[in-house]
């Protein structure tokens, strides 16, 4: 909550005493995280692990973490007065308990926290006086069960973290460029990843601006089917398939609990999140405001998401999944809802808080849905209007190209019907909805890029004054839209572009790897939530498409 409020939002911070500088690194192939800081006496590395159980398999094992943030210090040179600092937000007070400390919330019963060290501790705030080899650890904890008694040997949970890290990382499979930022972001994706029930948050954090000052201040620690179905859909393509069975069976069970009606996003145990509020006791980050917990876009009506389920479940069969009787009812109704629904007015993959329209994208992906749904009736000899399902996906292509189709921009737009400009199109043949070689896409691609370029490769998703979404203010450039243009140019036979750009836009990451869901075009600041899933997934799944173009594999 710092990051929201300076002054009272919630922290943990560990540093020394007159800081200078620092710096921060991952251990490679993993989700440990190492800061090195400098103060005018000595040197502190201090390594930050959430801890994962000995001898797991993060792709198979649903109860891999261990509830706890372990932290630590080693001074490595000189001399330091590190000072340690816990402020939990909305209040709490430490006790004494068991070598450590239990952090009480009077008002929050269902809150338990404690704090261990293996120094003494003097409440919520402590110093300590270190020299060159000396060593310090913390371990937070939470949820409390057997886990109250003493912390184990830090340097073991640190050992046994590492390694399962790099034990899941044996399944990667990837040959393309960049193969550094590859596998970074396959980790980053894992890490937003809740592995007890195979949901993965578009984000872990909320309200970070999509322009500094602005009100366009989101809380993304949701699982979208959207944002985990493309998720899946990268991580599959590079070895790591289990995590798309894992997320198929948690839309599965959605959708036997909504009987047959996705939502369009759920918390990570699949209910749905309590009803978006402003927060007025935190200013914002950088004072933007305000800050939201919840997301409304839950009442919303997105009709991809029929196709995004069906996809889904099309990838995990195409690699030997199995789709039988007891899931196909499930799905089933999703695709007869993508048939009846593909015209109706919904607020599209932008979440726009206007009244509906029948966005060009969800129309796309209801094609999607029942062209995907006709191969699996059939590969697994299930029931369905197959014959009238492959009918209405060719009638649906057509009429995105006809009613979609702007002569005056020379583009497919937003709505059928005509609209503005809408970078979503480009993903129409990643999803293979028209061919990226169609004389309207490759009109379109051109369109998009001198009308919604920002510069430098980066693209807005739309004009809001051409295409209004009901929201006051501006917004960066959308990155997975950038993205989604270098595999355009990729399959349009423009592969020296296509390279430049994916090199441009795997150097926007930050020294630790990690990219934002949106970049200022004027200075290259990140805005928006952060590290954000769609950039990484986009990352991953160009670089694969590049790869396989090079080896001169067709899609």
């Amino acid at each position: 909550c710092r990051i929201l409020d300076a002054s009272r939002g919630g922290y943990f911070s560990v540093a020394p005493e007159g800081l200078i500088e620092s710096r921060q690194y991952y251990h490679p192939d993993t989700g440990v995280l190492v800061t090195e800081m400098r103060s005018h006496t000595g040197t502190v590395r201090l390594t930050d692990a959430l801890t994962l159980r000995s001898g797991i398999d993060l792709s198979e094992d649903t109860s891999a973490g261990r509830s706890e943030l372990l932290r630590l210090v080693e001074i490595l040179h000189g001399q330091v007065r590190l000072r340690i600092e816990m402020f939990p937000y909305e209040g709490g007070h430490p006790e004494p308990h068991a070598g450590g400390l239990s952090i009480l919330y009077p008002s929050r019963p269902d809150i338990d926290f404690w704090l261990f060290c293996s120094h003494s501790l003097d409440g919520l705030q402590t110093v300590h006086d270190l020299t060159e080899g000396q060593r310090l650890q913390f371990v937070l904890r939470w949820g409390g069960g057997g886990y109250r008694h003493l912390p184990e040997d830090g340097a073991l949970l640190l050992h046994n973290t590492m390694q399962a890290w790099k034990r899941w990382l044996k399944h990667f499979h990837y040959q393309g460029p960049q193969i550094r930022m590859v596998r970074r972001s396959a980790v980053t994706l894992k890490m937003l990843d809740y592995t007890s029930t195979g949901a993965m948050v578009a984000a872990p954090t909320s309200s970070l601006p999509e322009a500094i000052g602005g009100p366009r201040n989101w809380d993304y620690r949701y699982a979208w089917i959207r944002d985990a179905a493309f998720s899946v859909y990268a991580l599959n393509r590079i070895g790591l398939s289990k995590e798309a069975q894992h997320f198929l069976g948690w839309v599965l069970d959605i959708l036997d609990q909504s009987g047959g009606r996705p939502s369009v996003l759920y918390d990570l145990d699949g209910k749905q999140p309590q009803p978006e509020r402003e927060d007025p006791t935190l200013e914002g980050y950088c004072h933007s405001h305000p800050v939201r917990w919840g997301n409304a876009a839950d009442d919303q009506r997105q009709h991809d998401v029929f196709g995004e389920i069906i996809d889904c479940a099309f990838q995990w069969a195409r690699r030997g999944g199995l789709i039988d009787e007891s899931l196909w009812p499930q799905l089933h109704g999703a695709i007869e809802a993508a048939g009846r629904e593909w015209q109706t007015p919904d607020q599209g993959i932008w979440e726009v808080r206007t009244s509906g329209r029948p966005f060009t994208y969800s129309a796309a992906m209801c094609q999607v849905a029942l062209d995907r749904g006709a191969y699996l009736a059939e590969q697994f000899n299930l029931p369905g209007n197959t014959i009238a399902w492959r009918a209405a996906a060719k009638k649906i292509q057509e009429t995105i190209l006809e009613d979609a189709w702007s002569e005056e921009s020379n583009s497919l737009t937003q709505f059928l019907g005509g609209g503005g400009l809408d970078a979503s199109v480009l993903a129409l043949p990643l999803r293979r909805v028209i061919p990226a070689d169609h004389p309207k896409m490759l009109a379109s691609t051109d369109a998009i890029v001198n009308n919604l370029g920002a510069g430098k490769g980066l693209l807005y998703r739309y004009i809001p004054d051409e295409s209004p979404d009901g929201l006051p203010g501006h917004e960066g450039a959308f990155l997975i839209c950038s993205f989604w243009l270098v595999e355009n140019l990729a399959r349009q036979g423009r592969l020296d572009e296509a390279m430049n750009l994916y090199d441009s836009l795997c150097t926007r990451a930050n020294s630790i790897g990690l990219l934002p869901e949106q970049i200022d075009p004027s200075s290259g600041e990140f805005l928006g939530n952060y590290p954000q899933a769609f950039s990484h997934i986009g990352l991953i799944s160009s670089g694969m498409h590049l790869g396989r173009y090079n080896r001169g594999t067709r899609w």
